[in-house]
């Protein structure tokens, strides 16, 4: 029996400090890493997600469906 596999979009935010790299999907709840460097942690998150997604189809959780994503920075004075 062959399973169709589906495709999903996630947002992923990177996060980088002293410590090295941080990575989290805000539609994910509690899916999020980190690594030492930015490959490492961009693969750590697409292990995570897989897994997470995985869990949730198993559960027959609803997947968040993303269309767009916009990040932007802002430098802000006070």
């Amino acid at each position: 029996m062959y399973i169709m596999k589906r495709k999903y979009k996630v947002s992923v935010i990177v996060e980088h400090d002293k410590d090295g790299y941080f990575a989290f999907s805000p539609e994910l709840q509690g899916c999020y890493t980190q690594g030492d460097t930015y490959e490492e942690v961009m693969a750590n998150i697409k292990d995570a997600i897989k897994l997470h997604l995985e869990d949730r189809l198993e559960s027959g959780e609803v997947i968040p469906e993303i269309n767009s994503v916009y990040l932007a920075s802002l430098e802000v004075e006070v």
